[in-house]
């Protein structure tokens, strides 16, 4: 069972690390068509995933699920004892 943080916006973060997950390198809009949100609120939360390392930002604009946002998706970590690299 998957332990979201209280920081987490559900269903949207666990969807945009769900599509990650696939392996690929995508772009926050081709995220975002395949969740059906805005590319802005997409990057707004690719924001939030990267400063709690769920998510690495490979090159500009290209982001791919980091090794903690596997663990989350296999409910083999709790989100709530990520902290937030204050970026």
């Amino acid at each position: 069972m998957r332990q979201p943080g209280e920081w987490m916006q559900l269903p949207t973060d666990e969807r945009i690390l769900e599509i990650l997950n696939s392996g690929l390198l995508l772009s926050p809009q081709v995220i975002a068509k395949n969740i059906d949100k805005s590319r802005v609120h997409v990057n707004r939360r690719l924001s939030v995933l990267v400063e709690y390392g769920l998510v690495t930002r490979v090159e500009r604009g290209y982001y791919e699920i980091a090794m903690p946002g596997v663990q989350y998706l296999e409910g083999e970590l709790d989100a709530d004892d990520l902290e937030s690299d204050g970026e």
